[in-house]
């Protein structure tokens, strides 16, 4: 049930992103669309009551409900961005708004990254403490093994992104079109005029 209550939450998050981002820019109406939008945190209060329910109920904890902890978490880091980007995409086809164009190069780089991974943290933090209250409400009752090994895994991913985002400021991605600048060579000609100049130069100064 756990599962499927999990893609069920992640069909309802793209029908009502798809839903929401139509009512703005197809049949121009903002206030529909935003009201859509918000209705997305509904579908992850669903899922963790259903996950409740279901320990409640004397399921065995499993990797089902990390995973139902895992995906709420995520959605908290990571789904405002989802949507964020979204939107102007939408904006750019439907109103013609710059195309969004996330920085690729540099200390710019290294920030988005950042921003990137602090989303990855927040969900981190968010399915931990999921995580932690189910371990603590079934107690003694259950065997919690898996949920606590749902919580290193989770931060072990938090980790591995967290290097690869330090890797954009340690060793800063260049722009190619950046090069070294460079003083362009002077052609025979303009050589043999500065000569020349030098040599009316010397011969005009007294000795």
């Amino acid at each position: 049930m756990i599962v499927t209550m999990i893609v069920v939450c992640e069909v309802g998050f793209w029908v009502l992103l798809a839903a929401g981002l139509g009512a703005r820019y197809l049949l121009r109406m903002p206030r529909l669309g935003a009201a859509l939008l918000l209705c997305e945190p509904l579908l992850e209060v669903l899922l963790l009551v259903v996950s409740a329910v279901d320990l409640k109920n004397g399921a065995e904890p499993s990797w089902r409900h990390g995973l139902a902890a895992i995906y709420i978490g995520y959605t908290v880091g990571h789904g405002h961005r989802t949507v964020k980007w979204l939107d102007a995409h939408a904006a750019h086809r439907f109103d013609g708004a710059p195309r969004p164009r996330p920085p690729r190069y540099g200390m710019a780089r290294a920030r988005h990254e950042g921003a990137v991974w602090f989303g990855t943290l927040i969900a981190g933090s968010v399915a931990s403490v999921l995580l932690l209250a189910a371990i603590r409400y079934v107690g003694d009752a259950g065997d919690t093994a898996k949920l606590e090994a749902s919580i290193v895994g989770v931060w072990r991913a938090v980790g591995i992104h967290g290097l690869i985002a330090l890797s954009y400021t340690v060793w800063p991605k260049k722009d190619p079109h950046d090069g070294p600048e460079k003083t362009p060579a002077l052609s025979a000609r303009d050589r043999e005029g500065s000569a020349a100049r030098d040599r009316e130069g010397s011969a005009g100064r007294p000795s």
